[in-house]
């Protein structure tokens, strides 16, 4: 993800009203697995793109992820926990300010896909989401 020169952008963006509804899509909690050497292979930064389905927030945002060995984390800001098992299944909690959302999916080889929910400056909302790994 060529996200790291917008990272500031990104991290202004979920602290507006109604923006932080992407931020929410990676949640949910994984089993974590002891298993290092096998889940580094999704380490890297992760490209997520947001979706709502239900709900008034909005839609369409980038945000990025790290992976480190099975560890989700922020790459542009706000407080990020999950994890990424051997298997590809992914969950994470994310939340900025009073707003708060997870997530869950899979990733595959440079790709993935989940589904999301939370509340997002007062509004439940939920929706899909896809990475990329840059």
């Amino acid at each position: 993800m060529a996200l790291f020169p917008q990272s500031r952008s990104c991290l202004s963006a979920f602290a507006r009203p109604r923006r932080l509804a992407f931020f929410a899509v990676l949640a949910v909690a994984a089993a974590p697995s002891t298993a290092g050497a096998r889940i580094a292979g999704y380490d890297g930064v992760w490209n997520v793109t947001f979706a709502t389905t239900r709900g008034t927030c909005s839609s369409g945002y980038s945000v990025p992820f790290t992976v480190t060995r099975g560890r989700v984390s922020s790459a542009g800001g706000g407080r990020v926990f999950g994890r990424v098992n051997r298997a590809g299944a992914v969950a994470v909690q994310v939340s900025v300010g009073a707003s708060h959302a997870r997530g869950g999916g899979r990733l595959a080889g440079t790709a993935g896909t989940g589904s999301w929910n939370g509340i997002i400056s007062g509004d439940r909302c939920s929706g899909t989401w896809q990475a990329t790994r840059t």
